[in-house]
């Protein structure tokens, strides 16, 4: 008997290649999951506790709790403004809301623009549904900025959603108001939906307000808005995400969502409703951490022989330009990551894993300790150091 060509032909994360390939080895220092490394804030914790042992072990509503609900739509009282009741779905972390919204929206045969270089996990959920990508390369000397002539260019009669993610991983890029507004000009009459992923919304180091695709004219009615609570509040292992759209979308994805996921436990939902509520100045803790790992990584990255980086202005990625020591080695970008883990036990992601624009580059993630980060460039630079 044959497995489907679906499981057989789907590809795998180069992220969880490079981190399940560390696991061989012995004293690694790691550069590759995009995890805080803060514990979840303690009273969110403490709540979901309190919420366990009072028995709160049973199903709830596939869109949510109502307590969350609510909770997400005061968050974004300012922003979105949606209706708790039917313009919110909690969801199995944001990699699911995603994916419901792609099977939502796209029809077999249907292209779906993605800006590369892109979260692996895009590639995966779109061929899962039967869409067709499309790409399109956020250049460095951009900054990886997406240029919106270039996103016009690739648009099609096949056309069904564009996803943006900023800020991004893995460049750390954040697309500027004035550029958001272009993109929102060329989809605005156009029968395309956006996936927003806007999971990284909270750490950003610019000055400039954060802007979303949502604040222009027209674009929250065909956008889908995807969040969660793994970055913002450290929750990654609790899988807690949620989509905010129209009506008709959220109740469509809540179906699909039914017949998998089905439903998040309350404890866990009304402790990050009680986080929306008590523990904002947390996260400003953490993006001033980041910020200031940021700072050292770059001047670090800027210090090392054959590498340069352009400074991430929000997330905890820096893509880092690697082609001098590529061309030196005779390495690829997934070669010289191999490498480099070999060799010194410093665990990066291949820029090639994040499509193929990506080649050249490797991903670090700043999202460990100050002490991890010297050490690691310890290593890393006598590996440079080491090469004719």
């Amino acid at each position: 008997m044959e497995l489907s060509r679906l499981a057989q032909n789907l590809g795998g994360s180069i992220i969880r290649e490079m981190f399940n390939e560390a696991l061989k080895l012995e004293d690694t220092i790691s550069f590759t999951v995009g995890e805080p490394d803060f514990i979840t804030p303690m009273p969110i914790i403490e709540e979901a506790c309190r919420c366990w042992k009072k028995g709160m072990t049973h199903y709830t509503p596939n869109s949510g709790i109502p307590e969350l609900r609510q909770a997400i739509a005061e968050y974004h009282a300012d922003d979105l403004k949606p209706d708790p009741d039917n313009q919110i779905m909690v969801s199995c972390g944001a990699t699911e809301a995603i994916q419901t919204a792609l099977f939502t929206l796209v029809n077999p045969g249907e292209e779906v623009i993605v800006i590369t270089p892109a979260w692996p996990n895009y590639f995966g959920q779109i061929g899962m549904c039967g869409g067709v990508m499309k790409t399109v390369s956020a250049r460095e000397e951009n900054n990886f900025i997406p240029d919106p002539d270039d996103i016009k260019a690739a648009v099609t009669d096949k056309t069904k959603a564009i996803i943006l993610n900023s800020p991004s991983n893995p460049t750390g890029a954040v697309i500027d108001r004035d550029t958001l507004r272009a993109i929102a000009d060329v989809l605005r009459n156009r029968d395309i939906y956006v996936i927003a992923d806007e999971i990284y919304s909270r750490l950003v180091y610019s000055s400039e307000p954060y802007t979303s695709i949502t604040s222009f004219e027209g674009m929250m009615e065909k956008t889908v808005y995807i969040s969660g609570f793994s970055k913002m509040f450290a929750m990654t292992g609790w899988r807690l995400g949620y989509a905010v759209a129209e009506p008709e979308i959220i109740r469509n994805m809540t179906k699909l969502h039914e017949n998998g996921a089905s439903c998040l436990p309350a404890p866990s939902q009304l402790a990050a409703a009680y986080g929306l509520y008590h523990c904002q100045p947390e996260i400003e803790k953490m993006r001033a951490s980041y910020l200031r790992r940021r700072n050292l990584i770059c001047s670090l990255i800027e210090e090392t022989p054959g590498l340069s980086v352009r400074r991430p202005q929000g997330a905890f990625y820096a893509f880092v330009n690697a082609r001098e020591l590529c061309n030196k080695t005779g390495l690829d970008s997934r070669g010289l990551c191999m490498d480099l883990l070999k060799k010194t036990g410093v665990v990066t992601v291949p820029g090639s894993g994040f499509g193929e624009c990506g080649e050249g580059f490797i991903r670090l993630t700043y999202a460990t300790s100050d002490e991890n980060i010297v050490k690691g460039f310890g290593r890393i630079k006598s590996y440079v150091g080491g090469i004719k």
